[in-house]
């Protein structure tokens, strides 16, 4: 790692104020795994849970809903899971990339190459993808339990702070 990107993780936030939101259309919170992984890996890891929601798969609820949580002050980061594959109702991809001030191309490449080597060409399903809204941090990821650990393990858990420093300097 440069010292330049090691620099800027020292600097940056321990614990991070996040949202989960679980983008689904049969998801409740008994058998909402992949968002409950997502809360408690980042818990875990000592991050802060400032809102939970489940909601349907919808482009006007989720835009709602992720503007809203954007423009709290007490939420650095949205993680969304489901809604990232080609099916008829997955609208996750377009409405999050339709928010976004600053895509984060990379986000969703890095994902899918991690994605490959658990998968196969099946990775290239996936539509994870994420930026910046205003100084929000937002980052979609799958719905399944693996697709979401790939993408908070690998991707997420180690930048966040890294993300959110940037975002909002």
């Amino acid at each position: 790692m440069s010292e330049s990107a090691e620099k800027h993780r020292q600097q940056a936030p321990r614990q991070v104020r996040c949202a989960v939101v679980t983008v689904s259309d049969t998801r409740t919170p008994d058998n909402d795994t992949g968002g409950q992984l997502v809360v408690d890996l980042l818990e875990n890891a000592g991050h802060l849970l400032a809102a939970r929601d489940i909601i349907p798969d919808d482009p006007d609820r989720m835009r709602s809903l992720v503007t809203s949580l954007a423009q709290r002050d007490d939420v650095d980061a949205i993680l969304l899971t489901g809604g990232t594959g080609i099916s008829r109702r997955d609208q996750t991809f377009e409405t999050v990339s339709g928010l976004l001030t600053k895509p984060l191309s990379g986000y969703g490449e890095l994902f899918r190459m991690l994605s490959f080597q658990e998968i196969g060409p099946a990775a290239m399903l996936s539509r994870a993808a994420g930026g910046v809204m205003g100084r929000t941090v937002v980052l979609s990821m799958p719905g399944s339990p693996a697709g979401a650990r790939l993408a908070m393990e690998k991707l997420i858990l180690p930048e966040l702070g890294h993300l959110v420093r940037e975002a909002t300097r």
